[in-house]
C-alpha cells in the first residue's frame, strides 16, 4: 500500500510540475548549464558526504575502537545507494544488517546510529529551514505554515534529547506504557527499541561526543547547502540563485513524503516551489530542480554501487557475530 501510495503522489507532483513549465525554455535551460558551476557542485557534494562518513566512524568509535574513515565509506554509500533505487528504505537495512562482519558492530549499535543521524539530520534541516526564512524574510504563514521561531524551538528539542536523553527517558516510557495498555504486544517491542535507543543516546552524549558529532552535521549540511546554491549559479536563467538555500531544507524535508525510491516528483515539486517563491520563472527552477537532484542522485548511487560489485557481500569475514 505505501509503495503505491509513493507511486500515486510521485505521479500527481511530477505533473503539477509539467503542466506549469515551458518545455522548450526548460531545454533551452539545461543547455546553457555552466559546467564549472557543476564541477564545483560537485566538489561540495564530496565534502558533504565525507563528513557524513566521519560523523558515523565518530558514532561507531564508542562500540568499535579504531574503526577507520575507509572502513565507513563503502557501507554508508552502499546504503544510500540502495534507497536511491529500491523502495522501503532498504539501504537503511542493508546497512543494520549487511555489513555487521566488516564494521566489527552490532546490528543493534549500527540501527541506533541510524537513529541518532536521523535526529541529527532533523536538527540541521529545521535550523537551516529557520534561518532561511528570517534571511529572506518570507511570509511564513503562507510558505510554511509555521514561523520560524517554532522551527527554532523544535530544534533546541531535538538538540536537548540529543545532549541529555536521560531527562527525557520517563517521557518516552511512559508514552510507550500507554501504547502497551492498548496494543501490548507492539507496546512491548516499543519498550525495548527505546530502551536501546535511550542507552546509545546516552553512551554517545558522554564528554564532547555529541557536540562533536553536531559539528560534523553542521558542516555536512552546510557542504550541501552549497551542491544546491552551486547548482543555481550554474544556470543563467535563475534571477535568484540564493534561492538554493531555501530550497535545501524545503527538498529535504517533502522526501519524508511517500514516493518513489530516489524521491521522484515529491523532491522537484517542492524544490520549485522553494525557488519560485524568491522570484525566479517556474520553467527556470525546474531546470534547477533537475539539475541538483541528478547531482544528489547519481554520484552515491554510482558510488555505492561500484562499491556493492567490487566488495560482494559473500566475500564478507563469517568470523564475527553480527
Amino acid at each position: 500500500m505505501r509503495l503505491v501510495i509513493g507511486a500515486a503522489l510521485a505521479v500527481l507532483f511530477t505533473w503539477l510540475i509539467l503542466r506549469q513549465i515551458d518545455w522548450h525554455g526548460l531545454v533551452a535551460a539545461l543547455a546553457a548549464t555552466r559546467p564549472g558551476w557543476v564541477l564545483a557542485a560537485l566538489g561540495a557534494f564530496c565534502i558533504g558526504y565525507s563528513c557524513r562518513i566521519a560523523r558515523w566512524r565518530a558514532m561507531l568509535a564508542k562500540d568499535v575502537p579504531g574503526i577507520t574513515w575507509l572502513t565507513c565509506a563503502g557501507p554508508l554509500l552502499a546504503s544510500f545507494a540502495t534507497n536511491n533505487v529500491l523502495p522501503f528504505r532498504a539501504g537503511d537495512m542493508l546497512r543494520a544488517f549487511a555489513f555487521n562482519p566488516r564494521l566489527g558492530a552490532t546490528s543493534g549499535t549500527v540501527l541506533a546510529t541510524l537513529f541518532v543521524e536521523r535526529l541529527l539530520d532533523l536538527l540541521m534541516v529545521l535550523v537551516l529551514l529557520g534561518a532561511a526564512l528570517v534571511v529572506f524574510q518570507l511570509d511564513v504563514a503562507s510558505f510554511s505554515g509555521v514561523g520560524a521561531g517554532f522551527l527554532f524551538a523544535l530544534a533546541l528539542v531535538i538538540l536537548a534529547v540529543l545532549l541529555f536523553p536521560q531527562a527525557f527517558a520517563p517521557l518516552a516510557r511512559a508514552a510507550t506504557a500507554l501504547i502497551a495498555r492498548f496494543a501490548p504486544a507492539i507496546g512491548e517491542k516499543l519498550r525495548t527499541e527505546v530502551d536501546k535507543g535511550l542507552t546509545t543516546l546516552a553512551h554517545l552524549a558522554q564528554g564532547t561526543t555529541m557536540l562533536r558529532l553536531v559539528g560534523w552535521s553542521l558542516a555536512a549540511w552546510l557542504a550541501e547547502g552549497f551542491v544546491f546554491w552551486l547548482a543555481a549559479q550554474s544556470l543563467p536563467d535563475l534571477t535568484a540563485p540564493a534561492a538554493g538555500w531555501l530550497a535545501l531544507p524545503v527538498g529535504t524535508l517533502a522526501t519524508l513524503i511517500p514516493s518513489t525510491p530516489g524521491y521522484v516528483g515529491t523532491f522537484d515539486y517542492f524544490t520549485v516551489h522553494a525557488m519560485t517563491a524568491l522570484g525566479n520563472s517556474t520553467t527556470a527552477a525546474a531546470a534547477f530542480a533537475v539539475v541538483v537532484h541528478l547531482l544528489l542522485w547519481l554520484p552515491p548511487t554510482v558510488l555505492g554501487g561500484l562499491y556493492l560489485i567490487l566488495n560482494p557481500l559473500s566475500r564478507q569475514p563469517r568470523n564475527q557475530t553480527s
